[in-house]
């Protein structure tokens, strides 16, 4: 069973990446929250410690539903997949995620501030394992889906700035921690529809939006999605570095040329590719800012 679930690990979900992934969205949220707050004197301990493994914890958790919940389109379109291919068990991903989650949970509600928000987090992706309870109407929805779904993103942001806000006394109610709810929240849904858009000749039988309501069409939504994350990032970057300012906006503008390229011709490449392009920039912009406040101050 070990073997098994390491080879799921392994091409689904690598651990060190993905422990690295949920250190890096909790201290970027973190920072932010608290840098935008006037808070520069702070103290990391072990419930930071926790509040990054709950992110990975929690992101496996969804991983694995996902597997779970299309394990019969994935036997169709992706059947090379660990689970669809039978070289995993769903019983083998039953106990890994037993094993995961019970002591995040366990420690999450003895030792943690916010144990409200983490209750709604983890209820909340329950609810999204059993499709709400309404699979049938919400599995051949593809907008649905992506309603009801998409917002997993801002709970876990939500989660952690919570505990932020509660550790060091901060308002909810500002500007900066209510944008930052959503700095990560747009590039979640941006992927989303991204990668669901195809040029015409690529189109198969897996529903995409641009089979839906065509591949401009989507793509104009997507660049409007676009559009509305970099306001956020504006925001909070304002009064932590005007270099940041200006290399977010040089991001933007090479995004909104791909996008026009892509309208005019979209066999030239996939669409989804320049927005993880334009998201990783995004994102290391955000850290380094960061960064390079605490280091050097407002630059």
């Amino acid at each position: 069973m070990i073997r098994r679930q390491w080879i799921y690990l392994k091409e689904m979900y690598p651990l060190f990446a993905r422990l690295a992934l949920g250190y890096i969205l909790f201290f970027e949220l973190y920072f932010i929250v608290l840098l935008n707050n006037g808070v520069e004197k702070f103290t990391l301990g072990w419930q930071e410690v926790l509040g990054g493994v709950t992110v990975f914890a929690f992101l496996l958790l969804l991983r694995i539903a996902d597997d779970f919940k299309d394990y019969e389109t994935d036997c169709v379109l992706f059947p090379a997949r660990p689970l669809p291919s039978g070289r995993v068990r769903k019983k083998d991903l039953a106990v890994l995620l037993a094993v995961a989650e019970t002591p995040v949970i366990i420690l999450n509600l003895l030792f943690m501030n916010n144990r409200g928000f983490f209750l709604f987090l983890y209820i909340y992706g329950f609810l999204m394992c059993m499709w709400f309870f309404q699979k049938a109407k919400i599995q051949t929805n593809l907008v649905l889906a992506c309603i009801t779904h998409n917002p997993v993103q801002m709970i876990i942001n939500i989660y952690v700035i919570s505990f932020t806000c509660i550790k060091y006394g901060i308002s909810p109610a500002s500007l900066t921690v209510v944008m930052a709810a959503f700095t990560m929240y747009f590039p979640g849904l941006i992927w989303e529809v991204a990668r669901k858009i195809r040029a015409p000749k690529d189109e198969t039988a897996y529903v995409t939006y641009s089979s839906l309501y065509g591949y401009r069409k989507a793509t104009v939504f997507v660049l409007v999605l676009t559009y509305m994350d970099i306001v956020t990032n504006y925001i909070l970057v304002w009064n932590l570095s005007r270099v940041s300012l200006v290399l977010l906006s040089v991001n933007l503008a090479w995004m909104t040329v791909d996008f026009a390229r892509y309208i005019k011709d979209p066999t030239r490449f996939a669409i989804v590719d320049k927005v993880i392009r334009y998201t990783y920039i995004q994102e290391s912009l955000m850290i380094l800012t960061v960064v390079g406040y605490l280091v050097f101050g407002r630059i």
